[in-house]
């Protein structure tokens, strides 16, 4: 699937794209997005035609708002916060730093977490039928995080994933300046150069790095869920 034909027009959301065509993840299947509680009415519709039945919510408990408009009532919205804020062993390390912005935090949180990934997993597999969308408030990092995971698991390749995350970063300029709000990414920079590095290759070598399969074992994924979650995604 082209890269182009993959981003969803889903008034209220500026980062929502469909997962599918990469590895061998179906079309329809997965969709990545932004903050889902600022769609408008055409925007629901348009995730419904879409095929969307479940939401999985990333976020952490004080981070949605109410509803821009009525969310469906058929939909069925999962909260899984994948943070883990509580952990102040972890977030102390990398909160407000310029390497949360980045995949620089990828490999140490899901060393850190697997069991949190595989929940999201978890509820990804035992969704009822119909397309997943998976969500935080940026559509990034989180997301990122999520979407490493289960791209990888559906056997897409380190370069693909990589170039599926740099996708994020034009849109979350846009969503800023629609908003009129400040969007600076000099730290985020001058971080990544710091490293001798690039954020497509942080991303890269992250999916090179990561046994899919072995990261949800060890989070509590099991066979049989494993069974299904490749099952409800693959081509």
């Amino acid at each position: 699937m082209a890269t182009t034909s993959r981003f969803l027009a889903w008034e209220g959301c500026f980062n929502a794209r469909d997962l599918g065509g990469l590895g061998r993840l179906a079309p329809g299947a997965l969709v990545r997005a932004d903050r889902l509680d600022a769609l408008t009415e055409r925007g629901w519709t348009a995730l419904a035609g879409h095929g969307v039945r479940t939401v999985v919510d990333l976020r952490n408990d004080d981070e949605p708002g109410v509803d821009h408009a009525p969310r469906p009532a058929w939909l069925k919205t999962v909260r899984v916060p994948l943070d883990g804020i509580e952990h102040r062993d972890f977030w102390d390390v990398w909160w407000d730093t310029p390497g949360f912005g980045t995949p620089a935090y990828f490999r140490p949180f899901l060393e850190r977490f697997p069991d949190r990934v595989a929940a999201v997993a978890r509820a990804v597999a035992e969704a009822p039928p119909g397309g997943v969308v998976f969500h935080c408030g940026l559509g990034r990092d989180r997301t990122g995080i999520i979407a490493l995971v289960l791209l990888r698991l559906m056997g897409a390749g380190p370069e693909e994933i990589a170039a599926d995350h740099g996708l994020s970063e034009p849109r979350v300029r846009a969503m800023h300046a629609a908003r009129g709000l400040p969007y600076e990414d000099t730290e985020i920079g001058d971080y990544v150069a710091s490293l001798g590095t690039t954020v497509h290759a942080l991303a890269r070598d992250t999916a090179a790095w990561l046994d899919a399969e072995g990261c949800l074992r060890e989070g509590g994924l099991r066979t049989g869920e494993l069974a299904r979650l490749r099952g409800r995604l693959g081509a």
